[in-house]
Parts: structure tokens; sequence; C-alpha cells
């Protein structure tokens, strides 16, 4: 595995050398994992070489412009490509059909809440694009859900300074209250449209 890591050194270098513009295209591939990308971006705010709100902004943007094309090659290639071409982004048709489920169950909503669940907050987007979801709807939803990601790994980069690389341990404890806060604004969502298709039937 050592040329794996040589391989996300050089990337990081080279984000690193595009500043802003290289942790938005960092984000945009995934070739590295965005809690790393983030983290590294929270490293170069510690070194003084990007500010920590340009860091918190060009990473939601890149955040943000990843679910984009997601949602956008769900939305007019469909399914049938992510069955041939999903394993070399990572996406399995295990994790659609659990994707497309949830989508199914809990409406657009659930494209906030799988922000915060590993591997689901990149998928949901796949069947928010193949149910042609509003996709300004989607795309305020996915931008809530990012800040606080793109916050919490900046920042948690920024305090580790050359230590940056624990990064998932260091998360670890916040992530899982932002799961169950996302969750609990889920169940209230649900609720919410129960109430009121139990209204129009009145």
């Amino acid at each position: 595995m050592a040329w794996f890591h040589e391989l996300i050194d050089t990337l990081l270098q080279w984000i690193e050398s595009l500043g802003y513009y290289g942790i938005v295209i960092g984000l945009l591939i995934e070739v590295i994992p965005s809690e790393l990308v983030l983290g590294y971006a929270g490293y170069l705010v510690h070194e003084g070489k990007i500010s920590y709100l340009g860091a918190i902004v060009f990473g939601t943007v890149g955040a943000v412009g990843q679910q984009w094309i997601l949602y956008g090659i769900g939305r007019f290639a469909g399914r049938p490509f992510f069955e041939k071409y999903g394993k070399f982004i990572k996406i399995k048709p295990k994790h659609l059909d659990i994707a497309e489920q949830w989508f199914t169950r809990y409406g657009s909503g659930i494209v906030f809440t799988a922000r915060f669940v590993p591997v689901m907050r990149q998928v949901i987007s796949v069947p928010a694009g193949i149910a042609r979801m509003s996709f300004w709807r989607f795309t305020i939803l996915t931008t809530l859900a990012s800040i606080p990601w793109s916050i919490l790994f900046v920042t948690l980069g920024k305090s580790l300074g050359a230590n940056w690389h624990n990064i998932d341990e260091k998360a670890a404890p916040y992530v899982q209250p932002a799961l169950l806060i996302a969750l609990a604004l889920l169940i209230i969502y649900v609720i919410f449209k129960m109430m009121k298709r139990k209204g129009k039937s009145i």
C-alpha cells in the first residue's frame, strides 16, 4: 500500500499548490475522502497558507459540487450508469438499494440527514437525481448539511496542526451527535409530512 500513500501525498501537495481551488477540485473528484481533504485544508489554515473562512467556504462549494455531479448522473443517466461504473467511484449496487429505500420511505428530507452517514452521504444524491427532485431543493438541503461538515473537519484539522492525519479519530465523538441531531430533524420532518397528508385527507 506504499504506492497509495505516495499517491495521497502527491495529491495533497497538488491541492496545497492550488490553494482554495485545490480544495474544491479535491472534493469534486474525491480520490481522497472528503474528511481528509477538509482536514488538510484545516492544516493549511494552521500553517497560515489559507484563511479559516475561505477553507470552509470553498470546502462547502466543493462538497456541493460533487453532489451536483452525482445528482446529474442519476437524473440523466439513471441507475444503469452506476451499476456499470459505480465500482470506480466506490458506489456499489447494495448502497444504491439502501439509498433508494431511504429516499422512497422518507422523501427528499433524507438528502440532508444522509450527509452525516458514511457512504450514504454520497450515494443519496443518486436516487434524488433519478426521482428528479427539485434541483434547488436538493442544493439547499445539501448545502445546509455540507456547511457544518466543512466547519467540523476544517476546525479539527486546524487544531490538530501537523497531526491532522488523526482527524478520523478526533472527529468520531462529534460525528455521532451530529447524526443524532440530523435523525431528530428527519423525524420531525416525517411527522410534519404525515400531519400535512392527514390534514389534506380530512
